[in-house]
């Protein structure tokens, strides 16, 4: 990463945060120390993941870059990066269909085909996540600052209006166990949740099970004592 400040053009550090269901993005501009943006991660309804609003960290750099300007972009989110590598060069035909953030994604496309048109070099680096460094952990600041920023718009809110699951998530937070409301399309977590909810069920009826066993003989036992 330190070869990176050396880079002629411009050099944009991303974060995203995810919290409670809501979703922010943020991204600084090295190069311009006063260049730096936010924003809200709509469609929230639908649920809420780390990779969608790292996606909309990706795009806000580019799409704030003069498209004449090289652009390094630091990322420390290797699911992204695998995402838009399927677009890039030649192999299998890739699909927006059933990608989970496709509105995201196309735009981040289109705005990186404009500048492989214009002949702008647009270089994508994998940086190591908490390591301290300033670009890295100011990206991160304005990511969670996001989330709770009064005055800040969201954008992407267009619904695709899927199946939403709703499901309560054991967390413990100081020493304290709260259910919080969770909220998504149908993904691996809800899987989970589906999978956890009916094995409750079945130790539920287990140990009423266990317990009518247990009150029958102490009924029989009283009975027999009292004959």
């Amino acid at each position: 990463m330190l070869g990176g400040y050396g880079f002629q053009g411009q050099v944009t550090k991303d974060d995203s945060s995810e919290k409670r269901g809501k979703m922010g993005a943020g991204y600084n501009n090295l190069r311009r120390k006063m260049k730096e943006q936010q924003c809200k991660v709509g469609r929230e309804e639908e649920g809420s993941s780390l990779n969608r609003s790292e996606l909309a960290a990706f795009l806000l750099a580019p799409r704030d870059t003069p498209i004449k300007e090289p652009l390094l972009y630091l990322c420390d989110n290797q699911s992204l990066l695998k995402a838009v590598n399927r677009w890039i060069g030649e192999g299998g035909k890739a699909k927006l269909v059933g990608a989970p953030d496709a509105d995201i994604l196309a735009a981040a496309i289109e705005t990186l085909q404009k500048r492989i048109a214009a002949g702008t070099a647009t270089f994508l680096v994998k940086v190591t996540a908490h390591r301290g460094n300033p670009a890295n952990e100011g990206a991160d600041i304005l990511a969670d600052k996001a989330i709770s920023g009064p005055k800040l718009g969201k954008e992407w809110c267009q619904r695709t209006n899927p199946a939403v699951f709703t499901w309560k998530k054991l967390c413990c937070q100081a020493g304290k166990i709260t259910y919080q409301d969770r909220h998504s399309s149908f993904n691996i977590s809800v899987r989970d949740a589906i999978r956890r909810g009916a094995a409750e069920n079945e130790v539920q009826k287990h140990e009423k099970r266990l317990w009518c066993l247990e009150t029958n003989e102490h009924t029989q036992a009283t009975i027999l004592k009292m004959v």
